[in-house]
């Protein structure tokens, strides 16, 4: 079979056409590609930075470290030499050992009940009658007595705890002294500090109080409890 030379050339022609049609689409498909996988970078927001979160130590109030061996003792976050304590520093751990002290007993640690305040004393002037038999009686000019929280409603410590040993010290030195009637004692604060109180008033500590008398009575006691219960520390 023969063919005219016209018909090759449509033959050769047409797939040429075919061949070029099918480039030119796979080009643009190519392109339309490339340009969405654009938009869609600059649609997504930017990647967020890793975010690291770093653990800070808490050395709490009490902690004891074995360091190679060697038993290190950190009081209130601050390293202390248990050999030699500061008396403050003594005076600090004699106070997070109390703290503990229910704990090692299998005890609940109270919390004492706020006393109520009490309207202050106000003594009302007594009326006098006067007759022309007998004159008006003269004014009364002895002080009135401090109102005070009665012995039954005062806020308790725990039996043994060194704030109740140190209290009953103080109970005693004060008797027969002006300051019995003031109504001085001494409780304890639920994380283990002393509390003062002075009849109606509560003070956070011994160095709140504002009588000099009344704060040399307390330490007083308080160091009659060291030479008692802690002698040589």
């Amino acid at each position: 079979m023969e063919f005219s030379w016209s018909t090759i050339g449509w033959i050769a022609g047409l797939l040429f056409v075919y061949i070029f049609g099918l480039v030119e689409g796979r080009s643009k498909g190519y392109k339309k590609r490339k340009a969405e996988e654009e938009q869609e970078k600059k649609t997504q927001p930017p990647p967020q930075p890793e975010t690291v979160t770093v653990t800070v130590d808490d050395p709490g109030i009490l902690r004891i470290k074995n360091e190679n061996g060697a038993f290190a003792l950190d009081l209130d976050g601050n390293r202390v030499n248990p050999i030699s304590l500061l008396p403050e520093q003594r005076k600090r751990l004699i106070e997070v050992l109390n703290i503990m002290r229910p704990w090692l007993e299998g005890k609940p640690v109270s919390t004492p009940p706020m006393p109520t305040q009490a309207p202050s004393f106000q003594p009302q002037p007594s009326a006098t009658i006067q007759t022309q038999s007998k004159p008006a009686a003269a004014p009364q000019t002895s002080a009135p007595k401090p109102a005070t929280i009665p012995m039954e409603d005062r806020p308790a410590a725990p039996a043994n705890s060194i704030v109740t040993q140190i209290d009953t010290i103080l109970q005693t030195r004060l008797i027969g002294t002006p300051l019995e009637e003031r109504g001085i004692f001494l409780t304890q604060s639920s994380d283990g500090g002393v509390i003062v109180y002075v009849g109606l008033t509560r003070y956070n500590g011994v160095d709140e109080v504002p009588d000099p008398e009344i704060k040399a009575a307390i330490r007083g006691a308080i160091a009659e409890w060291e030479n008692k219960y802690t002698p040589g520390l």
